[in-house]
């Protein structure tokens, strides 16, 4: 029977199972976590910015191992695992008086990158208090903004790695699976937007989001050493209209199928989202394609 295991864009053949045996059986002594980023370099399996997919690569050796694939070594300590055992983010109060009014009462509005700051716990707070998807931690590069007015926080916004395989959007494109697979990491997925339910000012969203297209190419660059070329996002259009990402210039490329990425059915089990996409950049075709 033919191997079928694709892992995080990773096709693995027999003999990519039999090289990992292999790795396994002459390093007898040495750990899973050894045995996991030794596999990474032999595979010259990184990050954009070069740093080894350990943690995903140990996700992988997991499931071989699951599928009687593979032996692992037996676990010589057990690591605390943070993602298994995150806590939901503490509440933080803050102010709740109304602001109602117009965009030019609300300024001047600052949109302040807060990951790795002080206030990336009051971030993770109002998205887990005010959001109707809560907080979850993103997996991958990640980046987190609160707008504050006259000091008060009154939205937030977060934007993390891309979708792997959104078929609207590739073929906005014009991606093959070899080039997306090469440059996915050059696209910015806007995961979050709130706007706090007591802030009232008409075209504030709208405001936010060409904001924080503004800013993201620079941040991007300075936190992880690449940059982005395209923003998407996905728009839930049974509770959504999408309004504020069409008043933003955000360009309409289509629809989700509703499977979701671990789907093997071929079926619909889930709400469809509109695909919204931003281009950063006037040659973004030109240079996701090359």
């Amino acid at each position: 029977m033919e191997l079928d295991i694709v892992y995080h864009g990773r096709r693995l053949t027999h003999r990519d199972i039999l090289f990992i045996r292999r790795l396994i059986a002459n390093n007898p002594d040495k750990s899973r976590w050894f045995i996991s980023r030794e596999l990474c370099r032999q595979w010259d399996w990184r990050q954009p910015n070069g740093v080894l997919k350990d943690m995903i690569c140990r996700g992988l050796l997991l499931r071989l191992q699951r599928d009687g694939l593979i032996a692992l070594p037996p676990c010589k300590r057990i690591i605390n695992n943070p993602l298994l055992n995150r806590q939901p983010p503490e509440l933080i109060k803050v102010d709740q008086s109304p602001i109602i009014g117009n965009i030019e009462e609300v300024q001047p509005i600052e949109l302040r990158s807060v990951r790795k700051t002080q206030y990336e716990r009051l971030y993770n707070s109002l998205i887990h208090q005010y959001h109707y998807l809560g907080y979850t931690q993103p997996v991958g590069e990640k980046l987190k903004y609160i707008a504050f007015s006259h000091d008060r926080p009154i939205a937030c916004l977060g934007y993390s790695s891309s979708v792997w395989h959104i078929g609207c959007r590739d073929r906005f494109i014009g991606w093959s699976p070899q080039l997306r697979k090469k440059n996915l990491h050059l696209i910015a997925y806007n995961n979050r937007f709130l706007i706090l339910p007591w802030v009232k000012v008409p075209s504030l969203a709208s405001h936010l989001l060409s904001l924080s297209a503004r800013t993201i190419p620079s941040d991007w660059l300075r936190f992880y050493g690449h940059p982005v070329y395209l923003l998407e996002t996905f728009v839930d259009t049974e509770r959504f209209r999408g309004t504020c990402y069409k008043a933003a210039n955000w360009i309409l490329l289509g629809k989700t199928t509703g499977r979701g990425k671990n789907d093997q059915t071929n079926r619909q089990n889930r709400s469809l989202k509109t695909v919204f996409g931003y281009p950063l950049h006037q040659d973004f075709r030109r240079i996701l394609c090359s």
